[in-house]
């Protein structure tokens, strides 16, 4: 018996197989491009999406047969926030409106004009990634469409319903649509009303380790699996990446160096503080929650320098950025000689709530080299978290272990950054790159099996513990004081477009 779960991320769609032991098998992956057509503007396809899963499961497929064939469950894990809009038969209206669009400012202030208790109900700012205000966007600017739209799905949820017929979403996952009562795990009446919608419009709310149904035949005949296989609710990506790491007791804690930054606390009661920016959700499994602080732009941030500067890859910066800090004279000299780096390329969420917020590179020289700005760009990000660590500080997180995953986990230099600005021990974990995933495998698990989620969310075992460094943590508190500066100077011509 083996368990297949499927991520929808917004590169790419990764799909893996999990064993009875909890072992990766192995996985796959198909590529996904977003579409920027307008500033602040960020889409997809979501045929793109179904297109990209099959080719990611069937050639995982072709890869492990006899383990394929073994598959009893799905699980979806997916991007957050992303409005798919469909009219009659399922039809898809627009291209989907994702996580780090920022079109809809305005619309949030309206929301929250509307329904002046939302941050009460929601326990979150309105904020443009949300979905809630997408729709009012849309209903403003593209009111023909509007008045088609006949069901809101999330993007793992649209990929659900291509599986199996059924529209359904897990808790974790609708905490970020500003329509759910994230304390009640229910859907807000008053908040869909607000947006010209109702509970008609929504899928049924499911807990995570919750079957929403079987595979179709189609679907069914194309994989070479059995219609009896179900499809568990499954959860958000980043609820998700907490189920796969084990962060399910309080006090656990991740950081997730993906194309977004998260660092994500697990709760085991509903507290929220808005006003900190801070995201406060359901978690994926039952009567638990979780907050967790989001920058925009992490490992994007990294993907994009490689490409502005013409270095091979990712790895080939990373290599020169190690190498001209080993190569350089002194701290001092090193640190003076790399530029101050402001990551919001999407703008920002946590603790700016900002979507106009933009790049900046401070401090150039004609000495700046191409590994100076990729060194500027990992300690950017890093500062980021810095904040986002801050806030969650100020929201009362408890933080105790903290694991990292993504695809930035791959680089130790970026961890030794990570750990010392953040003053706090890293543990890197087997399997951490599997990600999402990997916890959408285990929720397909649960939904099949009915096993309590603590025996089989566990955390995988340690490979290696980076800590702080003392010495590097002095320079970067000096560093990350000039880097809020920055943007406490600049912050007023984002806003104004000046």
């Amino acid at each position: 018996m083996t368990f297949l779960g499927i991520d929808l991320g917004t590169s790419a769609v990764k799909a893996i197989l999990v064993d009875e032991n909890q072992n990766l098998i192995d996985q796959a992956s198909a590529s996904l491009n977003v579409s920027r057509p307008q500033p602040l503007w960020s889409e997809q396809n979501p045929e793109e999406w179904w297109t990209a899963a099959n080719q990611a499961v069937l050639a995982l497929k072709a890869a492990r047969p006899k383990e394929f064939a073994a598959v009893k469950s799905v699980g979806l894990s997916g991007q957050m926030h992303g409005a798919t809009l469909l009219g009659r038969q399922d039809r898809v209206l627009r291209p989907a409106i994702l996580w780090n669009d920022g079109r809809s400012g305005a619309e949030c202030a309206e929301l929250e004009r509307r329904v002046p208790t939302s941050r009460k109900i929601t326990g979150n700012l309105a904020m443009p990634g949300f979905t809630a205000p997408k729709l009012m966007w849309v209903a403003k600017h593209e009111p023909d469409t509007f008045s088609r739209v006949e069901k809101v799905l999330l993007p793992k949820d649209y990929l659900r319903l291509r599986l199996c017929g059924n529209y359904a979403s897990d808790m974790s996952d609708s905490s970020g649509t500003l329509w759910l009562d994230v304390g009640k795990r229910a859907w807000s009446d008053e908040l869909l009303a607000a947006t010209g919608l109702k509970r008609a419009n929504m899928p049924e709310l499911c807990e995570g380790t919750q079957a929403t149904g079987k595979l179709s035949a189609d679907v069914a005949s194309n994989w070479g699996l059995s219609t009896d296989v179900i499809v568990a609710a499954g959860a958000g990506d980043n609820a998700a990446g907490a189920a796969g790491m084990g962060v399910v007791r309080p006090g656990d804690a991740f950081l997730s160096l993906g194309t977004s930054g998260v660092y994500f606390t697990a709760a085991g009661s509903y507290s929220a503080n808005p006003e900190s920016a801070v995201h406060t959700f359901c978690h994926c499994l039952p009567n638990a929650w979780h907050q967790m602080s989001v920058i925009l732009s992490a490992a994007a941030s990294l993907t994009w320098v490689t490409r502005l500067t013409g270095a091979a890859n990712e790895a080939s910066l990373l290599a020169e950025v190690e190498a001209s800090m080993a190569d350089s004279k002194s701290a001092a000299e090193s640190d003076a000689a790399t530029p101050i780096f402001l990551p919001y390329l999407s703008g920002e969420r946590t603790p700016h709530n900002n979507p106009f917020a933009q790049g900046v590179f401070f401090g150039l020289t004609h000495e700046t080299n191409r590994a100076a700005l990729g060194r500027a760009v990992l300690e950017g990000v890093v500062f980021a978290f810095a904040d986002g660590q801050r806030a969650l500080m100020d929201a009362k997180a408890d933080i105790r272990e903290i694991s990292v995953i993504g695809g930035g986990a791959r680089s130790r230099l970026w961890g030794r950054i990570l750990a010392s600005v953040l003053k706090r021990p890293l543990s890197y974990r087997k399997g951490g790159e599997a990600g999402p995933a990997y916890g959408a495998a285990r929720l397909a698990r649960l939904a099949l099996t009915g096993e309590k989620p603590e025996a089989v969310c566990t955390a995988p075992a340690v490979d290696h513990i980076i800590p702080p460094e003392a010495a590097w943590s002095e320079r970067y508190d000096k560093k990350l004081s000039l880097y809020r500066n920055l943007y406490q100077d600049v912050k007023a011509r984002f806003s104004s477009g000046a």
